[in-house]
């Protein structure tokens, strides 16, 4: 029997041997691919066809259904009893509830003064209103900077409490749980909750408490996020169009059809009683936000979500700070499904539509299904079948099927329209990091609970100095530490394998979108994306 040497891969008797490396892994290529790599790719093509109809068809039925809804159903203030809050002179502030506001920071150094005083300056009774500013920072510069804050509002009459706690731990459910434990806050019916960027107007309150006192049945009335800085960059337009859909038709649709959607973590008001029926918050996850709000859900509590109600806040304009974000938010919402999905199934409170509806649209499709499948079948599956024309891919699941979603997905924002392809190009580069992440989540694998503050720069890059100065500490070997990003690089390097391969030999042009997305993924691997400090 022939041996197998160190320098072949095949034996020497073997039909077809060459004595020279390319010829052996060309023949061993042959070897295994009809039996072997060909079908397992076929099967993969027919999982990623049936991922994106999945998502076609939930991008398609909330398109019909926002359409409905903006065409016929009416407005909040007619769906559910709504008063304005009138000052009785008889009974003066007693007719309005008692609200807290939490404030949740940590090393906020850019932007505590903004949401500390967006909260003193809301139009309510001041001996009605608490604010509460939870203050997690391990910077002692920063925490005695925020004392003063906290100090200087007390001094104008503003009822202000500046909470520390010995540890971080359960982080920013930790930190709204303790405050809540509070002896001052047993009194209060309602809270608020901004986190350090935002920004509330004055009359957020009042557009807002009159839907939880008159309509008992609802639990948390949640604002929409507005940005002051997506005009920064790139990268903040590319996360304007991602959110802006979120909240124009995905809160939109699941408030008008379920009176259930993911708590946003900010810019919402709850009522306490709901909190507490839930269980409280619980750090089990990095979305402590959506697991409250899930468990609230399945008391039978309803949500309200006000298009028209808006908080002005940041987006991370670096790229550091957004892929850790988006790590956080993808990973939680699979994390949690894996916790809760036997307990949302068995429920009794709830229609077993709406158990079908939180199971399958809102976890299964739109947070574990949507990233896999971008990832899966625009940077490994697709550009594999080119390497392998054995496999067949029908047009409709490679271009029209995807051009409908992505259209879908504009609808948010109109003004980015023309924006539209490298969004695509972007989003399937960041589908990378939530399908790593989603995978964490699902397997509770290393990670799953990292929490890092996204962080904001409020407006630092518009003092020079400030940048100049920042700029001169950094060691070149630390900027290229932070920027360089290797698992970029290393897709943008296949994909412009593929891509030569499909320019040579191809039939369906592809090599056209891979070189486009070879860039984005060479831009993104060398850093220069988002604000650069």
């Amino acid at each position: 029997m022939a041996e197998i040497s160190g320098k072949n891969f095949i034996p020497e008797s073997f039909q077809g041997y060459t004595p020279d490396i390319a010829g052996q892994i060309g023949l061993l290529w042959e070897l295994i691919k009809a039996p072997l790599i060909v079908p397992l790719l076929t099967i993969c093509v027919y999982i990623c066809l049936a991922m994106s109809i999945m998502v076609f068809m939930e991008r398609l039925y909330m398109g019909v259904v926002i359409i409905l809804v903006k065409l016929f159903w009416r407005k909040p203030e007619k769906r559910y009893k709504f008063e304005p809050m009138k000052d009785d002179l008889e009974s003066g502030n007693a007719t309005y509830p008692l609200v807290l506001v939490q404030i949740p920071m940590f090393n906020e150094k850019e932007v505590y003064k903004i949401s500390i005083g967006a909260a003193c300056n809301l139009s309510w009774p001041a001996d009605r209103l608490v604010i509460q500013v939870l203050d997690d920072s391990t910077d002692l510069v920063v925490k005695d900077m925020v004392e003063r804050e906290c100090i200087r509002w007390a001094s104008k009459g503003i009822n202000i409490r500046y909470q520390i706690r010995e540890s971080r731990g359960g982080y920013k459910a930790g930190a709204l749980k303790e405050g809540l434990k509070r002896d001052y806050v047993k009194a209060c019916e309602y809270v608020v909750i901004f986190d350090a960027d935002f920004r509330p107007d004055p009359d957020f309150l009042r557009r807002s408490v009159p839907f939880l006192i008159h309509n008992p049945d609802i639990a948390l009335v949640q604002a929409r996020w507005r940005f002051v800085n997506s005009n920064e960059c790139l990268l903040t337009r590319m996360q304007e169009m991602s959110l802006d859909y979120h909240f124009k038709v995905e809160q939109e649709v699941g408030s008008a059809t379920h009176a259930f959607f993911g708590f946003n973590g900010t810019g919402g008001i709850w009522r306490i009683a709901a909190i507490n029926e839930a269980g409280g918050w619980k750090d089990r996850t990095t979305v402590e936000d959506m697991d409250l709000a899930v468990r609230a859900g399945l008391k039978g509590w309803k949500f309200l979500y006000l298009g028209d109600l808006q908080v002005k806040s940041e987006l991370p304009s670096t790229f550091k700070a957004f892929r850790f974000q988006q790590h956080r938010w993808s990973c939680g919402p699979a994390n949690l499904f894996r916790k809760m999905a036997v307990d949302i199934a068995t429920n009794k409170k709830v229609t077993l539509y709406k158990k079908f509806y939180v199971i399958y649209s809102f976890f299964f499709v739109r947070k574990i299904i949507a990233h896999m499948f971008t990832f899966f079948f625009y940077c490994v599956v697709l550009p594999l079948s080119i390497l392998v024309p054995e496999v067949y891919v029908p047009k409709w699941g490679a271009i029209y099927v995807p051009c409908i979603i992505t259209a879908l997905n504009s609808v948010g924002t109109p003004r980015s329209f023309h924006l539209l392809f490298y969004w695509v190009l972007f989003e399937n580069v960041m589908s990378f990091h939530r399908t790593k992440a989603t995978l964490i989540g699902l397997l509770e694998a290393a990670r799953v609970n990292e929490w890092v503050v996204t962080e904001k720069l409020g407006d630092t890059l518009k003092n020079n100095k400030i940048s100049n100065k920042i700029a001169s500490k950094i060691s070149l070997s630390k900027l290229l530490g932070d920027r360089i990003n290797l698992h970029e690089l290393g897709f943008a390097v296949f994909l412009f394998i593929c891509g030569c391969y499909d320019f040579m030999y191809g039939k369906n042009c592809y090599f056209i979108y891979l070189f486009l997305q070879v860039i984005t993924f060479t831009i993104a691997g060398l850093g220069y994306v988002g604000t650069i400090v």
